[in-house]
C-alpha cells in the first residue's frame, strides 16, 4: 500500500514546497567534454566537431585543468571525486601523454577516490594495441566504445567512420590492453532496418562477453542531419517487437536491465552515469560542458561552459552566470533522472537530495500510482513497464 500521506489532505497548496535540511552532500563526479571527432555523424547532436586541423591537445589540456581548479575554487569543493567520464567527440583521438599529463593534473587539484572508475570514450576507427595499453596504465579502467551496429551496409547508411571488421577489431584491442569492464554502445530502430540487424547486433555483442552494453533507439534530435534530411526508419511496432526481442536475449545472457537503455553484468554497472540518475553533483569541464553542484545552503546550481572549441581554447571555462534551480522545479529535476532506473528511488533518498518534504511530490505521485504508471513495493516507487513506455507523461504530471 501507498504511505499514509499519499492519502491526507495538504494544510497548504501543493505546489507550495515545504523544506528540509540537507543533511549530507551527495557524491560528486567529474565529466571531462573533449570536443574533436574524426566526422559529424548525421544523427548526432552532441556538442561534437570534425577535426579540420591538428588538434590543440596541449592546449586543451591546459584550459580543462584551469577550468577544474575555477570550479573547485568557485563553489569551495572539499568533495573528493568519485568516478571521471571522458566523453565527446572522440575522446581517443588525443595521445596518451595528454590523459596521463590530464589525470596528473586533476589529482593535484581535488582528491580523488581510491579505485574510481575512469571512463574513456572511444571510436573504433581510433584503436591502436600500445595506445589503449597505455591508455590503461595511465589507470583509465572502463572504456565505451561506440559501435551501433556491426552490420557493414548499416553503418554506412548512419555515416559511421568505421567497418564492421574494425568494431570486432576494437573489442578484442581492448580486451589485450587489459581492459574487462567494457561498454558496448548499440542503436536500434536504423534506417529501413529489419529486426533480423538488431538481434545480429545483440548477438555479436553478447559474443564479445563484454561488461556493459547500452542499447538504445534511434532519434531525429533537432538540428541535426537526419532531422533536416529524415531517413526512413522502422515503424513503431516493428520497433517496440524487436526491442522486446533484444531484451529478452541480453537477460538470458545475463545483462540486467538497470536502466531504460543500460544493460550489465552483475555489479557492473556505470558508477558515473548511475550518479548522474540518482540525483549526485558533477563539475562539468571542456567546451560544452554542463555540471550540477549542490552547495552546502541546500540550493542546487548548474553550470555551462562555452559550446565552441575555439571560444573555450580563448576564454577558457568562463560560461554563462551560474543558475539555480527554481525550487518548484527540483521534484521534477530529480524523478527525470531517478526514473529512468529500474529500481526507482525511495522517499529517504528524496527527501537527502533535495531537502524536500515528501509532500512535494503531490498530487503527481499518487496520480501516478493510481493510473498504474508508477508502483510501491514498500520501499521504492518506480515507473511500472507502461509507465517506462511513457514516462514523457509521467513526466509531466509533475510540471509545476
Amino acid at each position: 500500500m501507498p504511505p499514509t500521506w499519499l492519502n491526507v489532505k495538504l494544510p497548504y497548496p501543493a505546489h507550495v514546497l515545504q523544506l528540509i535540511l540537507i543533511t549530507r552532500l551527495p557524491p560528486l563526479s567529474l565529466y571531462i567534454h573533449i570536443p574533436w571527432c574524426i566526422k559529424k555523424c548525421p544523427y548526432c547532436d552532441f556538442n561534437s566537431h570534425a577535426v579540420k586541423d591538428d588538434l590543440p591537445e596541449a592546449w586543451y589540456i591546459d584550459r580543462l585543468l584551469a577550468d577544474l581548479a575555477q570550479d573547485c575554487q568557485r563553489h569551495a569543493i572539499d568533495r573528493p571525486i568519485s568516478s571521471i567520464f571522458i566523453g565527446g567527440g572522440t575522446p581517443s583521438l588525443f595521445a596518451p601523454p595528454s590523459f596521463e599529463r590530464l589525470l596528473q593534473g586533476i589529482s593535484a587539484i581535488i582528491p580523488l577516490q581510491t579505485g574510481l572508475e575512469i571512463t574513456l570514450e572511444a571510436n573504433p576507427g581510433t584503436f591502436e594495441s600500445q595506445k589503449f595499453a597505455d591508455f590503461r596504465a595511465l589507470g583509465i579502467n572502463r572504456l565505451s566504445i561506440g559501435i551501433q551496429s556491426f552490420d557493414a551496409a548499416m553503418l554506412k547508411k548512419i555515416g559511421r567512420v568505421h567497418s564492421a571488421d574494425e568494431a570486432l577489431r576494437a573489442v578484442d584491442i581492448a580486451h589485450q590492453a587489459g581492459f574487462d569492464n567494457i561498454n558496448l554502445d548499440l542503436m536500434f530502430g536504423l534506417p529501413e532496418a529489419g529486426p533480423d540487424i538488431s538481434i545480429r547486433d545483440i548477438q555479436t555483442a553478447i559474443g564479445l562477453a563484454p561488461a556493459h552494453i547500452s542499447f538504445y533507439q534511434l532519434t531525429l534530435e533537432p538540428n541535426t542531419y537526419f532531422h533536416k534530411y529524415p531517413p526512413k526508419l522502422p515503424d513503431d511496432d516493428s520497433v517496440f517487437k524487436v526491442q522486446q526481442q533484444c531484451q529478452a536475449l541480453l537477460a538470458e545472457a545475463g545483462y540486467l536491465q538497470y536502466e531504460i537503455s543500460a544493460y550489465s553484468r552483475v555489479g557492473r554497472q556505470c558508477q558515473h552515469n548511475l550518479n548522474y540518475w540518482q540525483f549526485g553533483d558533477y563539475l562539468g569541464i571542456g567546451a560544452g560542458a554542463h555540471g550540477k553542484i549542490t552547495a552546502s545552503s541546500g540550493q542546487i546550481m548548474r553550470t555551462f561552459k562555452p559550446k565552441k572549441p575555439e571560444q573555450y581554447l580563448k576564454e577558457g571555462g568562463h560560461g554563462e552566470p551560474l543558475q539555480t534551480l527554481v525550487q518548484k522545479d527540483v521534484p521534477l529535476e530529480f524523478l527525470m533522472n531517478h526514473l529512468r532506473l529500474k529500481q526507482g528511488f525511495t522517499l529517504a533518498a528524496y527527501q537527502q537530495a533535495t531537502g524536500l518534504s515528501a509532500e512535494s511530490l503531490q498530487p503527481g505521485l499518487s496520480e501516478c500510482l493510481q493510473q498504474g504508471l508508477i508502483g510501491f513495493n514498500g520501499t521504492d516507487y518506480a515507473c511500472t513497464g507502461q509507465g517506462w513506455l511513457f514516462l514523457d507523461t509521467v513526466l509531466q504530471k509533475f510540471l509545476s
